[in-house]
């Protein structure tokens, strides 16, 4: 074979059927550039004025920290609530037919239309000292709004979706013939939802814990109305870094959101691998 041949042949190569691949890949790395990196590379840039010691004691003042563990805490709780939850009414809604069905289904989708600073009032309301839910709770010594438990509250209301919309799909694919013949083979409904249902659903249900979990880490308005917003108590590192920039204190807050984008790149990681290692174990 010459050289000439060679480098024709290595000229030729499979094209889609559907042009526009350079264009699109164009359009797309562009976005991407003026949305996503160059956005982060100025939250990167602009700690280093103070310097790596600056960066460092801006990211353990005390306050910082309780506002990191607050946020990542509630958050990790709620998306946890809601990936049972969520899994109980994805389930609902596919497996059974009632009156209301609709409403159900459409209501699920409501924390995505309703503004998260009305959703924080509304919560407020309900969950206050004399609000319709929080005058019977408060009797009992338990005590929701302006406590960190209402921080749980508010990111539990708006990560549901996430995992209902996420598992309900799966669902609706899954045969239930497989679960006919668990039954026929002699399984309890525990064995078929354990080892034939769950496997299935997991990896979905792992996506929407990820989702839940990031939403509930950056949100903001409907947290800081019934958080209280007390230092070391119930205030949530989006608030601190709010509360910096009024302040001009430019690079600790973006110093505080490095730590939030360093820590969520961790826990968006972990989650990544466990669904490459779901996907392996059922089979996908």
């Amino acid at each position: 074979m010459t050289v000439s041949s060679g480098f024709s042949l290595f000229r030729r190569r499979n094209r889609s059927i559907i042009p526009g691949f350079g264009l699109t890949m164009g359009i797309t790395l562009t976005y991407l550039t003026l949305i996503v990196l160059i956005p982060l590379a100025a939250l990167v840039i602009r700690p280093w004025e103070i310097g790596l010691s600056g960066f460092l004691h801006q990211v353990t003042e005390p306050r910082v920290l309780a506002a990191l563990r607050l946020s990542f805490g509630a958050a990790f709780v709620a998306a946890a609530i809601n990936a049972v939850f969520g899994l109980a009414v994805a389930w609902m809604l596919v497996r059974y037919d009632f009156w209301g069905k609709r409403v159900v289904d459409a209501t699920v989708d409501l924390p995505f239309a309703l503004p998260t600073a009305v959703a924080g009032i509304a919560l407020t309301a309900l969950y206050a000292p004399n609000g319709w839910i929080g005058q019977f709770l408060d009797p009992l010594g338990i005590k929701v709004a302006y406590t960190p438990l209402g921080v749980v509250v508010a990111l539990t209301f708006i990560g549901l979706p996430f995992v209902v919309r996420t598992v309900q799909p799966v669902l609706e694919e899954l045969d239930t013939e497989l679960e006919e013949a668990a039954a026929c083979l002699g399984a309890t409904r525990f064995e078929t939802f354990m080892r034939v249902i769950f496997p299935v659903i997991f990896p979905a249900l792992l996506t929407g814990f990820a989702l839940a979990l990031a939403r509930a880490v950056g949100e903001y308005g409907s947290v800081i109305f019934i958080a209280g917003n007390m230092p070391m108590v119930s205030e949530i590192a989006p608030l601190l870094i709010v509360i910096k920039l009024e302040q001009f204190n430019y690079a600790g807050a973006a110093s505080v959101g490095i730590a939030m984008l360093i820590l969520s790149f961790i826990m968006l990681l972990v989650i990544n691998l466990l669904q490459r290692w779901s996907r392996r174990w059922a089979g996908v």
